[in-house]
């Protein structure tokens, strides 16, 4: 299967599929004729890159703004400030035409694999559409490429003639990455793609994933809650805690030694993968997550750390450069191991 023009265009060599620069998304809550608007900040001014072949993993809890993330590197929503650049072309000052060419080299793979597909459409049918809106190929040329692909997630040639409601979640699942893949996209951003699945099924799509990734050289932003998930297909990692980045850097790095109170949290609840630097006693967060539209002054952070200082409450700390990643914290140095 061949890349498309756009493919090519996006997943070059020389540059990342995808970089975001300082990215916001604030949102106007409750507004009307008599009421002023509240400004709810979804995301706080993130940055990172995907290059080809490779995973970025958003994690944290719900209401972090992963899924915000999300739809803006996907195209669904515009972000309120910052820069996203695919490929060559920036997102935000581009014109209708390279966004209508754009949105064929990034698609999105749903949570919920019962909720995404058609149910009164057949299975060819829901794979061929993305053809039949955005080529010129003929009947016969989109049924063949629906039946390839097929193939290629792991189902059989039968599936085409049969409808949603005759597969399993997992099945499901691999329909959605199938149409996902019609395309032939450089930029997969899959929101928490296995969490609606059973434990036993979660393991056959990460595996299918990575064998699409290393086939087609594809990027993935992958978007996820459980660190246990990430653990299995992640190179990079990306923290996020009320729109904010709170570290982010090489899986490996994060995962052996992790330097921000909260993604020591994470880890310390994910059994068997505390790093070296975190107490294999579970670490347990206090409060409830703070509203977005009155987050807390200091570091966003601060109303549930075990380590808060005055300085914490006062002073949002900036993202830095520490010990081989990236981390917003003012106490970080005291949690770097001396083998670090």
């Amino acid at each position: 299967m061949s890349p498309s023009p756009q493919s090519e265009a996006v997943s070059s060599a020389t540059e990342p599929v995808v970089v975001a620069h300082n990215l916001k998304q604030v949102y106007k809550i409750g507004h009307g004729a008599f009421r002023k608007a509240d400004h709810l900040q979804a995301v706080s001014g993130v940055s990172f890159s995907v290059r080809a072949g490779k995973t970025l993993a958003v994690v944290g809890e719900s209401g972090c703004g992963k899924s915000t993330l999300a739809r803006m590197v996907s195209l669904i929503e515009a972000p309120t400030a910052g820069q996203l650049k695919l490929g060559a072309v920036e997102v935000t000052t581009a014109t209708p035409q390279q966004r209508h060419a754009l949105r064929r080299t990034v698609q999105l793979v749903f949570q919920n694999p019962y909720g995404s597909l058609n149910p009164r459409k057949k299975i060819g049918a829901i794979l061929e559409a993305p053809l039949e809106i955005n080529t010129e190929l003929s009947p016969a040329q989109r049924a063949e490429q629906a039946r390839a692909m097929l193939a290629m997630v792991g189902l059989r040639p039968e599936h085409y003639d049969r409808y949603p409601h005759m597969f399993s979640g997992g099945q499901r699942q691999r329909i959605a990455i199938a149409r996902a893949l019609m395309l032939k996209p450089a930029l997969i951003v899959a929101d928490e793609p296995v969490s609606a699945l059973d434990v036993s099924i979660q393991a056959q799509v990460l595996n299918l994933l990575a064998d699409l990734q290393r086939e087609l050289g594809l990027a993935y932003l992958f978007i996820s809650h459980d660190l246990g998930v990430v653990r299995h297909i992640a190179d990079d990692l990306l923290v996020m805690y009320l729109g904010h980045a709170m570290e982010q850097g090489e899986k490996a790095t994060i995962f052996a030694q992790p330097l921000h109170p909260y993604t020591q949290a994470l880890l310390a609840s994910t059994p068997g993968i505390a790093g070296s630097g975190v107490s294999r006693q579970r670490i347990v967060l206090k409060g409830e997550l703070p509203s977005p539209l009155n987050p807390p002054s200091g570091c966003v952070f601060s109303t549930r750390c075990p380590h808060v200082t005055a300085q914490c409450q006062a002073e949002r700390p900036v993202l830095r450069e520490l010990a081989g990643r990236q981390v917003a914290c003012h106490l970080a140095e005291q949690f770097v191991h001396p083998a670090a």
